[in-house]
């Protein structure tokens, strides 16, 4: 899979499925935009242990519009064209209803939807407007099978990607003729330097029996997974959502 002259940007890409999906473009060939908001030391070691390529960081944030207009504007300004964009990106927090108060539901939403959706709008539309002078592009968009299962937890965070599902479907239907293909996932629970002490703890085995496989996802297959849809697959397939849960989850 090659993405040779390629430009991405990655949101998101410091640590985690991020970093695992920069790391796996930039080996296939591709020049690319690491994107973070305040963990700089983990976006640089990002781009230090990429091969190849014209690599950059670049910082915003993702619930500020002018701060994504600038991200734009100093990507083209740099690189003269977006090729890839995957919309990685994403806020998660817990709780259980019964013990938070009406502004603590309020400030949760807010925030949310305003990283894990509206930002990944906001970013789509700058991004699409310039893949629409090339007449192509790809954007990935990182969802949840908690946008189908539910998330009683986070009730906000599967409302948002519930959001970003419809969001893709429906650029997808208005950017083809653009030759501009939008591609959704929908990862289950994702082994990563975040989850690891989850993964060890007490509750580890309960999430892993969640799948017959009897293990979580691997980073590098979801990783692997967005290289495809960026790389090889075929026009036919936009407005996909792609369940990688290892049938911890499924719908129909």
């Amino acid at each position: 899979m090659n993405l040779k002259n390629k430009t991405a940007l990655v949101t998101g890409a410091s640590r985690g499925i991020g970093r695992a999906i920069a790391l796996n473009f930039a080996g296939a060939g591709a020049n690319v935009i690491v994107h973070y908001n305040k963990d700089k030391c983990a976006a640089e070691k990002t781009i230090q242990e990429m091969p190849g390529g014209q690599h950059t960081l670049i910082q915003a944030k993702m619930e500020d519009p002018q701060s994504l207009q600038t991200l734009v504007d100093q990507m083209i300004q740099m690189y003269g064209r977006i090729d890839i964009l995957v919309n990685n990106a994403g806020i998660y927090h817990t709780y259980q209803i019964q013990d938070i108060s009406y502004s603590q539901w309020q400030n949760f939403w807010h925030k949310t939807l305003s990283v894990n959706l509206f930002g990944a709008a906001n970013l789509s539309f700058l991004i699409a407007k310039e893949m629409i002078k090339n007449k192509e592009g790809r954007i990935i968009n990182i969802s949840s099978r908690g946008a189908f299962r539910g998330e009683p937890t986070a009730i906000e965070y599967g409302a948002s990607k519930a959001g970003m599902n419809a969001m893709g479907q429906s650029m997808a239907v208005a950017l083809a003729p653009f030759g501009i293909y939008v591609f959704t996932i929908a990862p289950g629970f994702v082994k990563t330097d975040m989850t690891e002490s989850i993964l060890k703890s007490p509750a580890g085995d309960a999430v892993r029996k969640q799948s017959p496989l009897e293990r979580v996802v691997d980073v590098v297959e979801l990783a692997k997974t967005a290289l495809f849809l960026a790389a090889e697959a075929p026009p036919a397939m936009t407005g996909c959502i792609i369940d990688v849960n290892g049938a911890s989850y499924l719908r129909t």
